[in-house]
């Protein structure tokens, strides 16, 4: 019988800081806000995950990511993933460091401010150009559209904006 131990919680965030988005290598779970909660009890770790958007693709593969990680960590004997939906995910969990990896990415990150109509606005990804339009709402995921900038010529890919204010 192993001797329970108690995790240290600061310890484990280190390690999701290390766990990124598997289309997204330059952030982090941490850095989307998709950690909801993190718990010991003894030698088990429970995380709760919120997930972008339903039908993500990627969310096993976080999963796993999420599992592998934690138990790189001694002493750890069991780690449980869970994805809940409440309260759901919305893009203002991104924190700023994600912002500014996803720009380093080539992606725009989510506006921080949504129309009434819905509808919404992103800079340039490349050059910061504010004239840009919208390609098509449906990008190469659920998550992204694709835009077009008329500065510097670019095709570039956005995250979607998600608000529960609307």
């Amino acid at each position: 019988m192993t001797a329970s131990i108690d995790v240290s919680i600061d310890r484990i965030y280190e390690v999701l800081m290390n766990v990124k988005d598997p289309e997204i290598d330059s952030v982090s779970i941490l850095d989307l806000g998709m950690v909801g909660e993190v718990t010991t009890t003894g030698n088990n770790v429970k995380i709760t995950l919120l997930p972008t958007f339903l039908g993500c693709p990627a969310l096993e593969f976080i999963k796993m990511n999420t599992v592998n990680a934690v138990k790189k960590l001694p002493d750890i004997e069991n780690v449980e993933v869970e994805f809940v939906f409440h309260p759901p995910w919305t893009s203002d969990r991104i924190t700023e460091e994600g912002h500014l990896n996803l720009r380093k990415f080539g992606i725009a990150p989510p506006p921080r401010h949504i129309e009434e109509d819905g509808s919404w606005h992103v800079d340039c990804a490349y050059c910061g150009s504010t004239y840009v339009t919208m390609e098509n709402i449906f990008g190469p995921t659920a998550c992204r559209s694709i835009l077009y900038c008329k500065s510097c010529k670019n095709v570039f890919e956005a995250m979607k904006p998600v608000s529960t204010l609307l």
